[in-house]
């Protein structure tokens, strides 16, 4: 008798945003750091970073980003009410974003200050 193999799926919210995630983070770091990155975790500088050095758009980077959010366990603990807030580039009016904070009731985190995984 066959035992069928073990398949573990995990649910994610937003699985196109992750993807593109993992295949940035796979095509800067190599598959080894980015499987670290995803499971021991990353700051949110580092990911914005990878992101940007990928060979995607830039627009599409930042949606990846912000729409992949929802799939990492976030540190520290932002509670239940907060917003990214985009920092865009040094031209007047323009719309070029190059670092994202997060927003809290107790204080602004910078990308370096937060921690992300990959929730299991």
């Amino acid at each position: 008798m066959m035992v069928p193999e073990a398949r573990f799926a995990v649910s994610l919210k937003n699985p196109d945003a992750v993807a593109s995630i993992v295949a940035a983070l796979r095509h800067i770091y190599g598959d080894e750091v980015a499987r670290l990155m995803l499971v021991e975790g990353m700051s949110l500088a580092n990911l914005i970073e990878a992101m940007f050095s990928s060979a995607m758009a830039h627009r599409e980077a930042v949606r990846a980003i912000t729409d992949g959010l929802d799939d990492f366990v976030i540190s520290p603990d932002l509670g239940l009410m907060w917003h990214l807030r985009y920092i865009y580039g040094d031209q007047p009016g323009s719309l070029h974003v190059v670092d994202i904070e997060i927003a809290t009731p107790d204080g602004t985190l910078a990308s370096k200050d937060v921690w992300l995984r990959l929730a299991s």
